[in-house]
């Protein structure tokens, strides 16, 4: 567990906030010094993943220099505040859907190896999916080039059309079932 960063005095903390207010770089150089290599363990945690966390500690950073004005001492300490900006920031980029397509590729030697000595695996592209969903009405066909060919979840697929959760599992189901009878 990262050890948090120790201040020598309340006004430590005063001090490097008011500079951060007054833009002063010098100030930022010193939170990501002090701070930095604990916003990145707790970032680590987040995403599991040592590049990724490093490239998100450098957004939540800009974001940090960004938003400083909202930080209110008296909601409690700058570290805690700095940590919470980081992991929305890694939360974020964990629920993003350039994400979720960078999980599902890998390098080609990871994947010669891996495919060199297996049989042949079921490949939903061998049996046309896309193209079975255009027998599906409209509102159906939607929803499922959101979920299957987008990478978005049920309930960003309804924040995204502006319905119900239940409406999209609805379409859903009916889509599937479509689905079933088409591929006979």
């Amino acid at each position: 567990m990262p050890m948090l960063p120790t201040i020598s005095g309340p006004t430590d903390e005063d001090g490097l906030v008011q500079r951060l207010l007054a833009r002063d770089e010098r100030a930022m150089r010193q939170v990501d010094e002090r701070y930095g290599p604990n916003l990145l363990a707790v970032i680590r945690r987040v995403v599991g993943e040592e590049t990724q966390a490093q490239d998100i500690l450098q957004e939540g950073l800009l974001k940090i220099w960004l938003s400083i004005a909202s930080y209110d001492a008296g909601r409690g300490r700058l570290f805690t505040w700095m940590v919470r900006i980081c992991c929305n920031q890694a939360i974020d980029s964990l629920r993003s859907p350039r994400n979720r397509f960078h999980r599902g590729t890998q390098s080609l030697d990871v994947a010669e190896v891996r495919l060199a000595p297996a049989a042949p695996t079921f490949q939903p592209e061998h049996i046309g999916v896309r193209e079975l969903t255009r027998h599906l009405q409209h509102r159906q066909r939607e929803v499922m080039n959101l979920l299957y060919f987008g990478g978005y979840t049920q309930v960003e697929v309804a924040e995204v059309l502006d319905i119900p959760l239940a409406t999209v599992k609805t379409r859903v189901r009916a889509a599937r079932l479509a689905l079933a009878y088409f591929a006979r």
